[in-house]
Formats: structure tokens, C-alpha cells, sequence
């Protein structure tokens, strides 16, 4: 409290102007202050223009868990971050996420009232139903979606018509890479059986995306899951590469249902018997004419026989071997026909051959072919540096004699032009230490009194070696290199 109140006192003394001053000093820093944090802090947005499920959401958010992304869940949507939305919509899209809504039973019945008609109210029941499976069916492993159309069961509405059985067609999407087994199909087709009343297993169609039935029959097996079968199993007897195999599966498009009454006689004698007779009489002008039937009663048997569509036709299979192993071709041909389950009655064609399998070169990988993998990529820049090398090795000595050559001039020229105003005994005496060349230099800079006047300072010897060095050679043909760079510069 006691620097709260000294604090004031201050804040009091000063003027007017000081205190607005800081005043807006301190609200343009609180500005800026904000200002920064929202720039800072990316911009949030809606991951989704429209309003989703709650099962739609958990999806979602279970997959935004998984791929560490940070979001912000609400009742109907999801905040992100602006930056990737556009991102995070294309992997969604790319998993298939989110799924369409199902609408449950609950859901289906909420808005049915008192007034509401029967037709509808039995449509919606329908519907939520088959949303209820639908869901169900997405849980198991490898489905990806479900569709399930129910169909349910009709009286004839006259006499002579027929009632019709309650029936349901299931479309499933699988995930990239997975197949469901004979067992998984057989559960499938007895969970919606069981969940819908007065619906048989026989009822009930399960086709994929393909629009192939899915049996679960032994003989009915997918062609791919057939050759995937087929090869592991040569693959794990005979060896890789032993054996190659194609399995082609021709399915029936059509629905086929057949009838068929069979009537057997209780006894000895004959079920039905019918006895003609006609006569005549002429006196009287009569004609008589008399049919007579007998049935004794029998034993009849009424089937029905109902077969959906896709179911498999016709199997046709090859199988090439590799004569190169010389095997048993016979007994490929028996073991082939019981993995793919062989009927010659239905169709189906086997063929096992012994053939030629083509094979490359193989080129073998020893250490000199790792060695040379290694060199060869390496090899332009050691060429490079070995260029850089032998180059510097013959360039670097002229270079380095020119550039001492140039130095040196420099340095002589700033020496001339120092010693151009001296008398002769002090341009001598600065001479001294200085050898032949460099005092020829010097010395043949200066004027020609000055210069003559210098070398008769020099002893005999001494004046005969600066002479000389003063006298250049010069090629006919081509100037002084030196002297050619100081006239160019």
C-alpha cells in the first residue's frame, strides 16, 4: 500500500501533459500487445460448412486424435485452425470420413404421432432398422460402409395370389486390401435375419461393391481369394516361383426360383381314372354322352426352390509350372481341384502345364559391383576436383610471379614519387639498402639530371649493375608483359 500511495503521489506532481503523455503511452503498448497475440494466434474456423451428427462428430474427432491434430469439438461442428482447413477436408475425404448419417429406430419413430397412417408409420420402422444394422455392420473388421434395404413380408391381396416372405438385400464396401471369410459372410447373414421378424437366412443377399454375391458356401469363394489360396499353398509346398496360378469365376446374374408338385398314389392302382362312353339311338332320335372320373387320393409334395443372384456359375483355372523342377503334374492337377473345389458337372475347367519360364540375367552383385556403384556417382566431381587441382598447379606460379611482379611495381612507384623532390645525396642515402633492381627502378624514374646526378654516387660496381638492370630487353614482337598491364590500367 505504502508504493501504491507514493506511486500516486508521483503520478499527482507531474504535469498535465507528462500524464497524458504516458497515458496514451501505455494504452497504444496494450494495443500493441493485443494486437500481437491475435496475430500470433492462428484464426479458428469451422471445420464443416454444415452442421453435423453426433455419430458423425465422434468419427471425426476420433480421427483427428489419431493424426495429433489439434481441434476444438462443439455441439454441431469442429474448430480447427484457418490454415488447414483445406488440408484437413481432402484426408478426411480420403479416409471416407465421415460417414452418412444413419437414422436409428429412435430417431425414425420420434416425429410419428396418433394421426400418423400405418404405411408410414411401418416405412419408418422399416427405416430405423435398417439403420440400426447399417451401424452395426460398419463395427466389423474390414467393412468400410453398409447399405441394407429390408423388403417385408406381404399377403396376397387375392385369392388365387401368393404371400410374398419377408427379404433383405445388403450392400457392404470393404476396406482396400480386405475380404471377409465363409464365416464372416454366415454371421452377417444370420445377424440381420435375427434382427428382422419373420425373416429367413435364405431371405437375406449380401453382394459387394462389385456386385458379386458373397456366399458362404465352400464352392462359392471369391476368384481373387481362390488364386491368393491356390498360389500360397504351391508357393509353401513346391517353392516360390514353382508354380503360377490364374482361378477366372463366372457368377449368375439372374434370380432363379423353381416349383415343383409331385404326387405319389396311396395303393396299387392308378391316382386318377377317367371313362368315356356316348351312344346312340336312332328310333328314339337320342344321343347319349357320358364322362366319368375317378381320383383315389395321393400323397403330394409341393417345393420351392429360390436361388439369388450372383451365385457361381462356372470355375475355370490354370495352373503353368516350371518344367525346370520336374514335378508331378498329376498330382498338382488333384491337389488344384480340391483347394478350388472342382466340379466337372457344374462346368468348371482345370489346366495344369509344364511350360518354359522365362528368366532375365541376373547380374550378380559382388563387391566389385558395390564398388563400382559407389565410384560411378562419384566419379564427375573427383574428375572436377582433379581438374581444379593439375590447373591451380600449372596456373598458380605465373599467376603468383605476375601478381609479385604488379606489387612490386606499386610499391615502386609510390617510392619515386616520394624520393622525385629530394636532392641526390638524400635520394642516395634513402637508396642505400635497397638492390640493383629496385634502385634501377627507382632511379630511372626520376629525371635525367637527378638520375645522373645519383649514379655518380654510386661506386663504380655498383653504378655498372643499376646500369645494366636499367637496359631492358624488349622483344621485337610483343612489349614488356609488365609494361603492357601499366599502360592498359
Amino acid at each position: 500500500m505504502g508504493a501504491l500511495a507514493q506511486l500516486l503521489t508521483r503520478w499527482k506532481t507531474l504535469s498535465k501533459v507528462a500524464r497524458f503523455g504516458m497515458s496514451a503511452g501505455a494504452a497504444l503498448i496494450a494495443v500493441a500487445g493485443i494486437v500481437a497475440i491475435l496475430l500470433a494466434h492462428p484464426a479458428r474456423t469451422p471445420l464443416f460448412a454444415q452442421s453435423l451428427h453426433a455419430d458423425q462428430l465422434a468419427e471425426v474427432e476420433e480421427r483427428l486424435a489419431d493424426w495429433n491434430i489439434a481441434f476444438t469439438p462443439t455441439s454441431e461442428n469442429i474448430i480447427v485452425d484457418a490454415g488447414r482447413r483445406n488440408d484437413l477436408l481432402l484426408r478426411l475425404s480420403l479416409a471416407g470420413i465421415p460417414h452418412q448419417h444413419l437414422a436409428s429406430t429412435a430417431e425414425a419413430l420420434g416425429n410419428i404421432g396418433v394421426l400418423t397412417p400405418e404405411p408410414v408409420a411401418d416405412a419408418q420402422a422399416r427405416i430405423g432398422l435398417a439403420g440400426d444394422i447399417e451401424g452395426s455392420l460398419r463395427g466389423i473388421e474390414g467393412i468400410e460402409d453398409a447399405r441394407v434395404i429390408l423388403a417385408p413380408a406381404q399377403r396376397g391381396e387375392f385369392a388365387d395370389g401368393s404371400d410374398r416372405e419377408a427379404s433383405a438385400g445388403v450392400r457392404l464396401r470393404m476396406r482396400d486390401g480386405a475380404a471377409l471369410s465363409a464365416q464372416a459372410v454366415a454371421g452377417i447373414r444370420a445377424f440381420v435375419a435375427a434382427s428382422v421378424p419373420q425373416l429367413r437366412r435364405e431371405r437375406v443377399t449380401i453382394v459387394d461393391d462389385r456386385g458379386i454375391a458373397l456366399d458362404s458356401s465352400a464352392g462359392d469363394g471369391d476368384a481373387a481369394d481362390l488364386t491368393r489360396s491356390l498360389q500360397s499353398a504351391f508357393d509353401s509346398t513346391f517353392g516360390e516361383g514353382a508354380a503360377l496360378v490364374r482361378v477366372r469365376a463366372e457368377y449368375d446374374p439372374r434370380q432363379v426360383s423353381e416349383h415343383e408338385t409331385r404326387r405319389t398314389a396311396l395303393g396299387t392302382q392308378a391316382i386318377e381314372q377317367t371313362r368315356r362312353s356316348e351312344s346312340y339311338d336312332g328310333g328314339g332320335k337320342r344321343y347319349r354322352h357320358l364322362d366319368e372320373g375317378q381320383d383315389r387320393g395321393s400323397d403330394t409334395r409341393d417345393s420351392t426352390a429360390y436361388a439369388a443372384p450372383g451365385v457361381l456359375k462356372r470355375l475355370s483355372a490354370a495352373v503353368f509350372v516350371d518344367e525346370s523342377r520336374a514335378l508331378d503334374l498329376a498330382k498338382m492337377r488333384e491337389l488344384a481341384a480340391a483347394a478350388i473345389g472342382y466340379d466337372r458337372s457344374r462346368g468348371d475347367t482345370l489346366a495344369v502345364e509344364a511350360v518354359d519360364f522365362h528368366r532375365g540375367l541376373v547380374v550378380r552383385k559382388d563387391i566389385w559391383w558395390l564398388l563400382y556403384g559407389t565410384v560411378v556417382p562419384a566419379a564427375p566431381v573427383v574428375v572436377l576436383a582433379i581438374a581444379i587441382i593439375v590447373a591451380a598447379r600449372f596456373a598458380f606460379p605465373p599467376m603468383a610471379a605476375l601478381v609479385q611482379s604488379m606489387l612490386e611495381r606499386a610499391t615502386l612507384e609510390r617510392a619515386s614519387k616520394s624520393v622525385a623532390g629530394f636532392a641526390p645525396a638524400r635520394v642516395r642515402s634513402l637508396l642505400e639498402r635497397e638492390p640493383p633492381h629496385a634502385a634501377a627502378a627507382i632511379i630511372s624514374a626520376l629525371p635525367a639530371a637527378t638520375a645522373t646526378a645519383v649514379l655518380d654516387l654510386y661506386p663504380p660496381a655498383e653504378r655498372d649493375a643499376i646500369v645494366g638492370r636499367m637496359q631492358r630487353r624488349t622483344s621485337p614482337l610483343v612489349d614488356d608483359p609488365e609494361e603492357l598491364l601499366r599502360r592498359c590500367g
